[in-house]
């Protein structure tokens, strides 16, 4: 295999390695975030506006990790930095 291909095999394993754990566990995440909510909701209805509020900004908070990962992901698909290396040093064949 020629160094091209190396990279590229290994950049597509990383973004789905990436992808596949960066969104497990937000998922989970977020799941335990809005079940405790919704137990808290109904022991007290009273503080519905705080506890909504909080969970949503929580929720915000868990999900940029997913998405920061995406973009990982992306960024090793489509915008390689290590591609412009190998090109520089193999002199583009």
């Amino acid at each position: 295999m020629d160094t091209m291909t190396i990279i590229a095999v290994a950049s597509i394993v990383t973004a789905g390695i990436t992808t596949g754990f960066g969104t497990m566990g937000p998922a989970q995440s977020e799941g335990k975030a809005v079940a405790t909510a919704l137990t808290s909701l109904a022991q007290q209805p009273d503080a519905s506006p705080t506890i909504t509020r909080t969970l949503f900004v929580g929720l915000a908070m868990i999900e940029s990790t997913a998405i920061y990962c995406f973009v990982v992901s992306m960024i090793l698909i489509f915008a390689n930095p290590f591609w412009n290396h190998v090109i520089a040093q193999t002199g583009g064949k």
